[in-house]
């Protein structure tokens, strides 16, 4: 272990912060001890952390101060072999199943009737499911990476990307805020959102009498740790040992599985109640179908097929609109600048590196769903809990997010967990036409869709979510493509350490990032922007199932790569000196 120098003296007011902390946590838990105890060993942690960053005095990042910590933590070891591909094809599978296990294993004493699902408009591209053991899915990684790549995009933590020592104390750093951003997402639903069951605290008491509320609640976080922290080293594993990446493979999963049952569902809207023309089935298909054959020709004509085409859950303009955005998403994966290779070894040996219309892929759209999935949980909470709701500025305030209570929800036909006004309500995802464009057209008719606001205010909501998309995935492509040396720097290298060179010019990596500056920049930014669109309009759009237009966009995308990926195993282990050139073993 490397002997770290720290300045010592910033433990002092740490060390008062922490007291004034432990003080509150007193007056919160009213006098109670071991919710003291409890609430200030939650704390503890992140003051022990930020002492390590802070009090670091040597070269380099102040992320060096987590050295020591980061190379204890546990990781998935990289192979030191070329990994066949039938090999790897076994691990993504084997991977891929036992996340749909773990998706369906039920938090052990949850009062399952009392689930509020805080990512409910978002749960189809955060993966997992809610109540389950998978209740954050991969919440916590991309909340991770957001913040990594902003504190180094912005230049708050001085890394360098292009040395291998940083890079891997980095990829440290992001695996250990992992850790921290479970616990910071999973405490909060335990209070109010994933309750214990009544039946399981008693019992509880019955051991331990007066702690059996806390212990339920420790109970159920351990197990939304153990499940999200499995996810992580299940993303590690396929990332190292199969194909692909196991964030993109888990929402693929869960957004294919929603599109099927959305699609061919022939269980009625309300369930154990018969079929009729009032309660059709809920997939597009079958739906279509029952209404076409039971509705009368009168029927149609006066308001039957407006019902069939735009009415949801799952209209056939979602399914239509479903089907658009598959080909749209697969004629842009295949737009593409091709630049001319020769290999210096192998005379006579051609090829073409292809810088892609999604160059920064959908990593950028997904980063941008999740700080909205954070906005949506943070106001919720902020807006419901008991004790965060008197939190100045932030608590019960109308201008971050307001939602309607239970009787409000059930007479404007949404969740609770819909916001009704403020930030959180301006950029969520409008679903479907019918939700957005009707209203706006005829807002009489459509009143409840608009929550009490006028038809211009809903336009207002439409462009401001379009406009937070196209900005924020620009944002995040840009820095993606810093940080996982894309730029044309990284490429530059990467082709000549592979033997390659662009005909006609010196083999001089300066000289390929002065050609590679003409496409790369340029094309990030456009990148960033198509895909921040394309996700917009396929939410505005609609799609089955409720998977979201994100979801499907990405879905196609991630099946794509799939393939592309599968094939370059494939030619790898055909022209194994190709794989110097795609960063294998």
């Amino acid at each position: 272990m490397v002997e770290i120098k720290r300045n010592r003296f910033v433990s002092i007011p740490l060390i008062l912060v922490f007291a004034l902390n432990v003080y509150i946590d007193y007056r919160y838990a009213k006098g109670n001890i071991a919710y003291t105890v409890i609430l200030s060993l939650f704390f503890s942690p992140l003051y022990y952390l930020t002492y390590l960053l802070l009090s670091y005095r040597g070269e380099g990042s102040k992320l060096y101060g987590w050295k020591n910590l980061v190379e204890r933590l546990p990781a998935v070891k990289r192979p030191g072999r070329h990994v066949r591909f039938k090999e790897k094809f076994l691990w993504t599978a084997l991977v891929l199943m036992i996340y749909f296990v773990l998706s369906n294993i039920f938090i052990y004493g949850l009062d399952k009737a009392q689930i509020i699902d805080v990512f409910a408009s978002f749960r189809s591209i955060f993966a997992g499911q809610a109540g389950s053991i998978m209740d954050l899915g991969i919440g916590p990684i991309v909340t991770a990476s957001i913040i990594m790549q902003l504190f180094v995009g912005a230049k708050i933590i001085n890394i360098d990307l292009t040395k291998s020592e940083d890079k891997a104390l980095y990829q440290g750093a992001q695996k250990l805020l992992v850790v921290v951003m479970i616990f910071v997402e999973a405490v909060p639903q335990v209070f109010g959102y994933l309750p214990p069951d009544p039946a399981f605290i008693s019992a509880l008491n019955g051991a331990v009498p007066g702690y059996g509320l806390i212990l339920a609640r420790l109970f159920i976080v351990l197990q939304i740790f153990f499940g999200s922290y499995l996810l992580f080293f299940m993303d590690e594993l396929i990332s190292k040992w199969g194909i692909g990446s196991g964030v993109s493979l888990f929402i693929a999963a869960g957004v294919s599985q929603a599109l099927v049952l959305g699609t061919l569902n022939w269980v009625p809207i309300t369930s154990g109640q018969a079929l009729s023309v009032l309660n059709p089935p809920t997939g597009a298909l079958p739906k279509t179908f029952y209404l076409f054959g039971h509705f009368s020709s009168i029927q149609l004509f006066s308001g039957g097929l407006e019902r069939i085409i735009f009415s949801p859950p799952n209209p056939l303009i979602a399914l239509l609109g479903t089907i658009f955005i598959f080909f749209l998403v697969v004629w842009a994966q295949n737009v593409k600048v091709e630049l001319p290779l020769a290999h210096e070894r192998a005379r006579g040996a051609r090829g073409r590196y292809p810088i892609q219309l999604m160059y920064a892929s959908n990593i950028p759209v997904i980063l941008a769903s999740a700080v909205l999935a954070n906005l949506s949980m943070w106001s919720l909470i902020f807006w419901t809990n008991p004790t965060l709701a008197h939190v100045p500025i932030l608590g019960h305030d109308f201008l971050f997010g307001a939602y309607p209570t239970s009787a409000l929800a059930t007479q404007l036909n949404i969740q609770t967990t819909s916001p009704i006004g403020g930030l959180a309500w301006y950029l969520q995802n409008p679903n479907g036409i019918a939700n957005w464009l009707f209203p706006m057209l005829q807002p009489s008719v459509y009143q409840a869709q608009l929550l009490g606001h006028p038809p211009w205010e809903m336009g207002v909501h439409v462009l401001a979510y379009v406009t937070f998309m196209v900005g924020a995935s620009i944002m995040f492509a840009k820095f993606w493509i810093e940080t996982t040396n894309m730029n044309s720097e990284g490429v530059a290298k990467q082709i000549q350490s592979s033997g390659m060179q662009i005909p006609g010019f010196r083999r001089d990596p300066r000289v390929l990032k002065r050609v590679l500056d003409k496409y790369i920049p340029a094309i990030t930014v456009f990148s960033g922007a198509a895909v921040g669109f394309l996700a917009a309009g396929a939410d505005m759009i609609g799609t089955v199932g409720n998977a979201s237009g994100t979801g499907v966009l990405l879905t196609v995308g991630i099946v794509i790569q799939l393939y592309q990926a599968m094939g370059k195993e494939q030619l790898t282990e055909m022209y194994p000196f190709m794989r110097d050139f795609f960063g294998g073993l």
